[in-house]
């Protein structure tokens, strides 16, 4: 099954950069060891909580703070997901955090912009992240600036993240009306560590996806209003068992979820939750009775939702479609 999974053309819609970067290559550039990397990026025991995950994401800022840090980063992470047949992804991160060391939020887009350009057969779009501890917003507004300036060209979006329980979505208004004034959509990271009112806040300012979501559950009301509206929830099942926001995968609500409204599969921190998509439908197919059709619908689901142009997710749909049409991996 391991290898008929990792074969079928899939999509990610929810991945951070800084989440995703290779140990080996951190260990490298911090002239530390592979362990020692290892330990302070991937979640283990100790990791009980979103405040302890978060934690997780110090060592990779760090050094992604140069050029050619970040095009080499975004480089390796497009490698490996084209090695397990990721045809379409929206990669996110907050341009803010790495202009640490000189470098202005609109050149860490245009070096990421540069990594991607390098490889080729996936594509790659870009997602700019505003954060939730930023409250002065000056540095979210230079965000919301540079986004516009790239939109459609290498950048699809906005998204607000970060630690939703200290820092409530609806402190965040202005960003989203400058947003919106600006004609830029966003998904909005909501319903994760917090109660689904968290998701009626998002979708109060204009969230056209929702970032995890699985609160959602909690409210049929709402899970009506979002399957009526066609709002796409971004789940990532092994980050939330990671948070603890679910106790293991079986009694992950992802399967009612789907079941009712349109949800699509992202591994959200391929590192940091040290997992791949390949390994997180192979999962669900394992613990959750997800089947190849199931997979089908969820990438289907994925490119619907994306932020791509319609006449490209045309293009995207027909690959998904030959992709799965062999008979010998329904199941």
């Amino acid at each position: 099954m391991k290898t008929i999974v990792k074969q079928l053309p899939k999509v990610e819609l929810h991945l951070h950069l800084d989440g995703s970067v290779r140990v080996s290559t951190v260990a490298e550039l911090l002239n530390i060891s592979y362990e020692e990397a290892y330990s302070q990026m991937v979640c283990d025991k100790n990791t009980h909580s979103l405040t302890d995950y978060l934690k997780k994401f110090e060592l990779p800022v760090r050094v992604m703070q140069t050029k050619e840090n970040l095009k080499r980063i975004t480089k390796e992470l497009l490698e490996d997901l084209k090695e397990e047949h990721v045809i379409y992804v929206e990669l996110r991160f907050a341009p803010l955090l790495h202009t640490k060391e000189g470098l202005s939020q609109k050149e860490v887009v245009e070096a990421i912009i540069e990594g991607i350009k390098e490889v080729m057969g996936i594509t790659c779009n870009l997602i700019l992240c505003c954060t939730r501890d930023n409250l002065e917003n000056e540095k979210n507004l230079e965000t919301i600036e540079v986004a516009k300036k790239f939109l459609n060209h290498g950048v699809v979006a906005l998204d607000l993240a970060g630690d939703e329980s200290k820092y409530p979505t609806n402190l965040f208004q202005k960003l989203f009306e400058k947003a919106k004034k600006l004609g830029i959509p966003y998904t909005i990271h909501a319903g994760e560590a917090s109660s689904y009112r968290s998701i009626l806040e998002a979708l109060r300012l204009g969230a056209v996806r929702i970032g995890h979501g699985i609160s959602s559950i909690q409210n049929k009301e709402l899970m009506n209003v979002l399957k009526e509206n066609e709002i796409l929830l971004e789940i990532c099942p092994q980050s939330n068992v990671d948070t603890n926001i679910v106790m293991e995968k079986k009694e992950h609500p992802i399967k009612q979820l789907y079941a009712n409204m349109l949800v699509s599969v992202n591994t959200d921190n391929r590192t940091v939750s040290n997992i791949t998509l390949t390994e997180e439908y192979e999962d669900l197919m394992k613990v959750l009775d997800f089947t190849v059709e199931d997979i089908k619908t969820c990438n289907l689901n994925a490119i619907k939702c994306s932020f791509l142009k319609e006449e490209e997710k045309e293009q995207f749909r027909k690959q998904i479609e030959e992709g799965y049409c062999d008979t010998t991996y329904r199941s």
